[in-house]
């Protein structure tokens, strides 16, 4: 079963803390097969506050989703994300269907 990352954050407010991240990602992302399945600028928040952006990421397992997480180069990425914004980061498993 695939594993996925669930990210809900606020809105940016460190756009070079963000594009950082995004650099240092990139690589990390490919290394774990990560696929970003939305995060589309259209965001319909019907409960819960302070959600402005809402992002679907998907690995070809829950293992790797982890381990993605758990891995040192992610970890040093992981303080331009917390900078660019509030946000929450679920990791679940499933399938979309």
């Amino acid at each position: 079963m695939k594993g996925y990352w669930v990210v809900l954050g606020a809105a940016v407010t460190d756009t070079e803390a963000q594009q950082t991240y995004g650099a240092l990602w990139a690589p990390i992302a490919a290394k774990y097969q990560a696929r970003l399945i939305t995060g589309g600028s259209s965001l319909d928040l019907r409960e819960g506050p302070g959600i402005a952006r809402a992002l679907l990421v998907e690995f070809p397992s829950l293992e790797m989703a982890q381990a993605c997480y758990d891995d040192p180069d992610y970890r040093q990425a992981l303080p331009f994300a917390l900078r660019a914004s509030n946000r929450h980061l679920i990791i679940l498993e499933g399938e979309i269907k």
